[in-house]
């Protein structure tokens, strides 16, 4: 009887009421029927532990060896937007003040945070990580993403008006030039850079990452920041534009205190893991479904 009673209570939700009808003993009897099911382990009882940001966010912070992480958990819509306020959170932290540098990348998620508002910072210089492109996606605006930025800070913008990629004798002519070069050597007493984290090419359509030719031959990398490719282990992966960009390089972006790499995409798991240890971001703003996908990913095969 006592395994009886506790399939009908547990699995077919029938009240102690409705048992003890049916037996025809009474509820009391039920109930001390339930208790011993318990006790002599016929029935277990688990309340799971619900994984939290918090609780994720110090598991990537110990697992990534990051700098610092903030996690928020997955909206039902607009997840790079819900970025912003935890990116802004670890800006705050970051103590800036009035002279510091922020580089600033390209991408969606950058687009994204920036739109959705940035912590007020006056005096804070503001600085695009790359050249342009000729592309009229909005995600590619990065000198928009510095002015903006810059306007939410109440800071200073400073531009590259020159591609990211020129031939190597236009490269010299465009740093060659006052304002570009005083732009540019901001890279080398940058604080905070902030970074999109770029999908392979075999998963993002060329038309999506405007990638050229020698970027869509890289099947073999993991992902890219600011057009650095890296593979899943964090080795660099050079290629045959790597020369020519007007870019921060790799070496100055490790020497940046903070880089904040904004992504929110399960499918990007193993492009952050493998921009982290190309030492290329440092830190690490996502929601919780990405976060737990970095996670198992991470997990011995």
């Amino acid at each position: 009887m006592l395994h009886t009673v506790a399939k009908l209570h547990y699995e077919a939700e029938m009240s102690q009421v409705d048992i003890a009808r049916r037996l025809g003993v009474s509820t009391a009897t039920i109930s001390r029927l339930l208790q011993r099911a318990r006790a002599e382990g016929i029935v277990r009882i688990e309340v799971l532990d619900l994984a939290t940001p918090e609780g994720i966010t110090t598991q990537l912070v110990e697992g990534l060896g990051l700098r610092d992480a903030a996690v928020i958990e997955t909206p039902a819509a607009g997840a790079l937007t819900a970025l912003a306020a935890p990116l802004g959170a670890l800006l705050k932290q970051a103590e800036l003040t009035a002279g510091s540098v922020v580089a600033i990348g390209w991408g969606r998620a950058i687009r994204e945070v920036i739109r959705a508002g940035l912590p007020r910072i006056p005096g804070v210089l503001t600085v695009a990580a790359t050249g342009g492109m000729q592309q009229q996606a909005p995600h590619f605006q990065i000198n928009e993403f510095v002015r903006l930025a810059a306007e939410e800070f109440g800071g200073t913008p400073h531009f590259i008006h020159a591609p990211y990629l020129p031939s190597t004798e236009l490269r010299e002519v465009f740093l060659g030039d006052a304002a570009i070069r005083d732009s540019v050597a901001l890279w080398d007493r940058t604080d905070v850079a902030i970074v999109g984290i770029g999908l392979p090419h075999a998963i993002n359509p060329p038309e999506a990452s405007a990638a050229t030719l020698s970027e869509q031959a890289l099947f073999h990398a993991a992902g890219d920041v600011i057009r650095h490719y890296f593979d899943a282990e964090g080795s660099l992966i050079p290629w045959e534009g790597e020369s020519r960009m007007i870019a921060m390089s790799p070496a100055q972006l490790r020497a940046v205190p903070l880089v904040i790499g904004v992504a929110a995409s399960p499918e990007k798991a193993t492009a952050i893991i493998g921009a982290v240890r190309a030492r290329l971001i440092n830190a690490l703003v996502t929601d919780t479904k990405t976060a737990q996908a970095i996670l198992e990913a991470l997990l011995p095969q």
